[in-house]
C-alpha cells in the first residue's frame, strides 16, 4: 500500500480527487489494462441494478471501473488478504466503497448463495488455478439463469512452453494454462452456453510493444505494475513480448451465458 501511495504522489495525483482511471496503470493488472475492462462492460450490458461478482478480484481495478461507469454493485473475491485490503482502500480513495466490496475467499468456493448475481467475471485468474472445472462450476452456480459470465485469460499457445518469469508466475509450478480448445470444452461442461470467443493476442503484443517504446523514450512512469511486482517487472514484460511473438501464449475473452 505504501508503494502505491508513493507512486501516486510521484505522479502528482491527489487522493482527494482520485478517479479509477488514474489507478489503471496499477490496479488494471491484466494485459491491455483498462481497454480490456471496457470490452467486458460492453459484452455484458450492465445497469445500475446489476449485481456483479469478480472472481479473483486482485487490487479491484476492473470492479471499480465497472461500478464507476455503469453504477452497478461489484463483489470481489480474492484469495490474497493483502490484495483485498488494498482494493478496499483504493475504493475508499476513489469514492466507490459503497458499490465495491472485497472479501478474502476461494474463487472455486465463494460461499455465496445460488443465483446471487446477474453477471460474473474472471480476469487473468485461471492461470493460477489447476482445477478450472471447479472455478467455472462455481461461476455457474452463483449466476442467475440468463446471466452472463466473462472469462478474459491468458491461454497456452501452440508455440511451446511459456518463458518465465511472467506476472502471474515465476515458474511453471504455479502456472496452469488451458488451451483454447480445452476452454471450449470446460465452459460448456460447467453448463454455460458460449456466446463469443475473441482472440486479442495481436492487440496484446501491440500493447506491450507500445509500453516498451514509451519506457525507452521517456523512462518508467511513476505509476506502474512495478509498484508491487518489484525489480522483476522488466524481465516479466520482456518475456510476455517473447511469449506473444512466439505464440507461446494467447489472450482470449469468452462471453458465456447461463441458460434460462
Amino acid at each position: 500500500m505504501a508503494a502505491i501511495g508513493s507512486a501516486l504522489e510521484a505522479a502528482g495525483l491527489d487522493r482527494a480527487t482520485l478517479r479509477p482511471a488514474d489507478l489503471a496503470p496499477i490496479d488494471e493488472f491484466h494485459i491491455r489494462g483498462r481497454a480490456a475492462t471496457l470490452e467486458i462492460i460492453e459484452a455484458v450490458g450492465l445497469t445500475a441494478d446489476s449485481r456483479v461478482l469478480d472472481l479473483g478480484s486482485g487490487l479491484g481495478g476492473p470492479a471499480r471501473t465497472l461500478a464507476e461507469l455503469t453504477g452497478c454493485t461489484v463483489t470481489g473475491v480474492d484469495l490474497t488478504a493483502e490484495f483485498c485490503e488494498v482494493a478496499t482502500a483504493l475504493s475508499e480513495w476513489t469514492g466507490l466503497s459503497e458499490r465495491t466490496h472485497f472479501h478474502v475467499g476461494d474463487a472455486t468456493a465463494t460461499g455465496l448463495p445460488d443465483a446471487a448475481v446477474d453477471t460474473a467475471l474472471t480476469v487473468h485468474v485461471a492461470m493460477n488455478i489447476s482445477d478450472k472445472h471447479a472455478l467455472y462450476a462455481e461461476a455457474f452456480r452463483v449466476l442467475r439463469p440468463g446471466g452472463r459470465f466473462v472469462v478474459y485469460d491468458v491461454l497456452q499457445g501452440e508455440g511451446g512452453d511459456v518463458r518465465y518469469p511472467v506476472p502471474w508466475a515465476n515458474d511453471s509450478s504455479t502456472s496452469f494454462l488451458a488451451t483454447p480448445a480445452e476452454m471450449r470444452e470446460l465452459l460448456p461442461a460447467a453448463g454455460f452456453d458460449v456466446i463469443s470467443e475473441v482472440d486479442s493476442s495481436d492487440e496484446s503484443l501491440a500493447w506491450f510493444l507500445q509500453m516498451r517504446a514509451r519506457i525507452q523514450r521517456d523512462g518508467p512512469p511513476p505509476v506502474t505494475f512495478a509498484a508491487f511486482l518489484g525489480e522483476e517487472f522488466g524481465q516479466m514484460a520482456a518475456n510476455q513480448v517473447t511469449n506473444l511473438v512466439e505464440r507461446r501464449i494467447r489472450t482470449v475473452m469468452f462471453v458465456c451465458s447461463r441458460p434460462s
